[in-house]
């Protein structure tokens, strides 16, 4: 199967996916590394992920978008955010664009929102919510204690043992300032893993 991985961060969704070929588009260049070499076999795109599905979503059997979700996460509304920002509609586009245009099977991934969500989701599995043409049953992975603050360098050790994805530097990205954020940003491996089995089933 011809996978493509939108805004693929380190991989967590995809590290136990089997019997197929996939392209991975991650906009950052050091989470792209970090992916590479969790998957070196696979095809790692550095650049913009919207676009790439726009232009490329003929060439895939499945795809799996997991749009960027701070703007949309409970805590952009937090009472310590100071600088308020739009919702990226970029979510919303990419469900009406699969809906429409795209022939395989899809699935796109976010969290629960501080609002009522614009389409309604297909799923909610702890605090994510997909968006997928196809049916399936997935449960739940059991967070460490304490997930939501888990952001300093004993969270990221702490999210590695969890996900199984180890590497040795601290990211930080879109000034944030805590290194257990692109881990906190994974799908875990065995959701990503239930989800993948029942895309690949549905052919």
């Amino acid at each position: 199967m011809n996978v493509l991985n939108l805004y693929a961060g380190i991989g967590g969704n995809r590290k136990y996916w089997c019997d197929c070929q996939v392209t991975a588009v991650e906009t950052n260049k050091k989470i792209a590394a970090v992916y590479q070499r969790q998957h070196p076999d696979d095809t790692m795109i550095v650049g913009d992920a919207h676009e790439y599905l726009r232009q490329n979503h003929g060439n895939f059997d499945f795809i799996w978008s997991s749009p960027s979700c701070q703007t949309h996460s409970k805590m952009a509304k937090a009472t310590r955010h100071k600088n308020r920002r739009y919702p990226d509609m970029t979510l919303y586009e990419e469900i009406l664009f699969l809906q429409h245009f795209f022939k395989g099977r899809w699935v796109v991934e976010n969290v629960a929102p501080f609002y009522e969500p614009l389409i309604h989701p297909t799923q909610k599995i702890g605090r994510h919510l997909f968006w997928a043409n196809f049916d399936f049953e997935a449960k739940d992975v059991r967070r460490p204690e304490n997930f939501i603050n888990l952001a300093n360098l004993d969270g990221k050790k702490a999210l590695q043992d969890w996900l199984g994805i180890h590497y040795e530097e601290n990211i930080y990205y879109e000034g944030n300032h805590r290194p257990a954020q692109v881990l906190r940003n994974c799908v875990h491996p065995d959701l990503g893993l239930q989800i993948y089995t029942a895309a690949r089933d549905a052919a």
